[in-house]
């Protein structure tokens, strides 16, 4: 299996190719500016039909172990299908497959945060909603 290429940005790796238009939706709310700063996703879009429906596992057995990201950002079945595209965040830190889900309209601030270290993922994961999703820390909604 491919390599998952290395980047300067933070990586969002598309898993799913069922739903084109979704794709597209996703990657423009990663893209969009958010907050009174206009803050901006930092990212890498690997749109690559060699990752097509590579499991969790498989992912962290092809990212060599001094992967340059402390995280991951996978667009699966899930987040494809679902109507909030909650998109799949790996911690590779420690490769202790810590994980949770975000909406793409929160991936700035997650991403930010995360690449210079001024968050830890446990913060993002420990603010998730009853139904695992992170949409925001709840004094920001």
């Amino acid at each position: 299996m491919k390599q998952i290429p290395e980047s300067e940005n933070a990586p969002v790796l598309r898993t799913d190719f069922s739903d084109q238009i979704a794709w597209e939706k996703i990657r423009t709310e990663i893209l969009k500016p958010v907050g009174i700063f206009r803050f901006r996703a930092n990212v890498e879009f690997i749109d690559d039909l060699d990752f097509a429906d590579i499991s969790k596992d498989q992912l962290l057995e092809i990212l060599p172990t001094d992967y340059n990201h402390s995280f991951i950002i996978v667009v699966d079945q899930t987040a494809i299908s679902h109507p909030e595209h909650p998109l799949l965040i790996i911690d590779l830190f420690d490769r202790s497959v810590h994980e949770f889900r975000a909406l793409p309209t929160q991936i700035q601030g997650i991403e930010n945060n995360l690449s210079i270290a001024n968050m830890d993922f446990e913060e993002f994961a420990d603010s998730v909603d009853e139904d695992g999703v992170f949409r925001g820390f709840p004094e920001d909604r």
